[in-house]
């Protein structure tokens, strides 16, 4: 029996060829766990990261072919489904035998869905796949009957059938570390366009789920608002195993990497008992912080954070039921720049239900106001899973006509609820804040020349992007940028 699995491109990526290489992609982790399990079971599995590889459609096709799998899974989301289910078409063209499967979070809530739409599709893997997709490959070998496998719904004589939900794993030790020898790509994270991870990188993940439940995440559904994490000794474990690979520079993929303080600060001072030259990325909460533990993170290696924070406006944190406020934000950023953070990155949403103009510009101009390095503004999307999308179902605002036509690739919150600022008024005050962020403020750019010329990991992100600066300093040219009659109206953005 053979489980191939394809991570697949971006929707629109299907013409690339093999010659356009991405630097950005992260490793496909849940892939890795669900094939390095199948592997020690005996099954022969193999993976292609087509996002990775830029592989073509043909390309892709011709790696199906050469593989010859029994099964081929599909990890699916939002922006990549419609390619898994042209890929999965295409195949069944040329083989009808092969099973094909899909999975992750774009499956998981889309799952009667997509074998309505797509006949190409045989089953789909709902929530998390490990143990589903090694009792899966258990019941295709033995003949057993599928409705026997929990966590699955498939195709059988024309008819839908959706198994019961799999409980969640307890204990995330019990799963091996995953084997990325199975991968053939040499990846590197990304911070606004430019290589953040020049060195040998890796993600890693040391817990699963969250506590909270955020109106505007799917995870809380995925996995009931639960936290589970791996021991201390389980994860510094495989990073003493990844550092003897050669891998120097990680990414905690955590959903939350700080919610229980004293266990983050037992692996630091563990990864500094172990003499281990790494440097690490996570995401942290910023109610969850202390200025021990970031300077602890910072001397075991931590060189970007990343907060969510969200809004400005202590009613739109509310209304996310995010259960921070402005002050914890603010205090957050500030402790990890005093603890002497490399990089502190904050993301914020805008376009929520009823958030006024004055709201959008007052959380755009917070970011100025603490000491932030980067940004990162996203204007409010909703899609399957989320509670917001369950809500705006439930107030007559997403029709079954706009839920047939935006399930797969969700729908910007302006272009659905009435009471929000329009998608482009949003979308000009975000390019203007960002062009204010980063090029009008003297001061905040001879801070980030002194903190760089103190920083060897900043430096070593310089070094590694010398020869992309023009392509870099273009497409931010370009965002940043009011052209043409959009010039014209800059006052009329600031006019609130």
């Amino acid at each position: 029996m053979k489980f191939s699995f394809i991570c697949p491109a971006a929707n629109e990526e299907l013409s690339l060829t093999e010659k356009s290489k991405v630097i950005g992609a992260w490793p496909p982790l849940g892939v890795l766990y669900v094939a390095t399990l199948l592997k020690e079971e005996g099954v022969e599995v193999s993976i292609l990261d087509q996002a990775a590889e830029r592989y073509s459609l043909e390309q892709t096709l011709r790696w199906v072919k050469k593989e010859s799998p029994d099964l081929l899974g599909f990890s699916a989301l939002a922006s990549s489904g419609k390619t898994a289910a042209r890929i999965a078409a295409e195949v069944k063209k040329h083989d009808r035998d092969i099973l094909t499967v899909f999975g992750n979070y774009y499956a998981s809530f889309n799952d009667f869905r997509i074998l309505t739409k797509y006949p190409q599709v045989d089953i789909v893997v709902r929530g998390e796949g490990e143990v589903t997709a090694k009792e899966l490959v258990e019941h295709i070998q033995r003949k057993k009957d599928l409705k026997k496998v929990k966590g699955i719904t498939f195709r059988r004589h024309g008819k839908v059938t959706s198994t019961p939900d799999r409980p969640l794993m307890e204990k995330i030790d019990a799963l091996p570390i995953p084997d990325r020898t199975l991968l053939n790509v040499e990846y590197h994270s990304t911070l606004v366009g430019a290589i953040g991870a020049p060195k040998k990188f890796t993600t890693l993940l040391s817990s699963r789920g969250c506590p909270y439940s955020c109106r505007f995440c799917g995870c809380q559904k995925i996995v009931n608002c639960t936290w589970r994490p791996r021991s201390v000794d389980g994860t510094l474990k495989e990073l003493e195993q990844l550092v003897t690979e050669g891998y120097q520079q990680f990414l905690f993929v955590d959903d939350s990497f700080t919610i229980n303080l004293k266990r983050v600060i037992q692996l630091c001072e563990e990864i500094i008992k172990s003499k281990l030259d790494i440097e690490w990325i996570c995401e942290g909460r910023v109610n969850h912080t202390s200025k021990e533990l970031m300077s602890l993170m910072v001397k075991a290696g931590c060189r970007i954070i990343y907060y969510g924070i969200e809004s400005a406006n202590q009613r739109i944190l509310d209304y996310y039921d995010k259960r921070i406020t402005p002050d914890q934000s603010k205090r957050a950023v500030e402790t990890a720049r005093k603890a002497g953070m490399d990089m502190i990155v904050g993301s914020f949403i805008i376009g929520a239900p009823t958030e006024s103009r004055i709201e959008v510009v007052r959380t755009l101009k917070f970011a100025q106001e603490i000491p932030l390095d980067i940004p990162q503004f996203n204007i409010l999307g909703i899609f399957p899973g989320m509670a917001l999308w369950d809500e705006f179902k439930e107030q007559g605002y997403l029709t079954k006509e706009l839920e047939d036509e935006y399930w797969e690739m969700g729908i910007c919150a302006a272009n659905v609820h009435p009471d929000t600022l329009p998608y482009e008024e949003m979308k000009d005050l975000v390019r203007y804040y960002y062009r204010q962020f980063f090029i009008q403020r003297p001061n905040f750019l001879l801070e980030q020349i002194a903190r760089t010329l103190k920083s060897l990991f900043r430096l070593q992100i310089i070094g590694a992007n010398i020869p992309r600066i023009r392509q870099i300093t273009k497409g931010w040219r370009d965002f940043v940028a009011f052209e043409g009659e959009e010039a014209e109206n800059e006052s009329e953005i600031l006019a609130d």
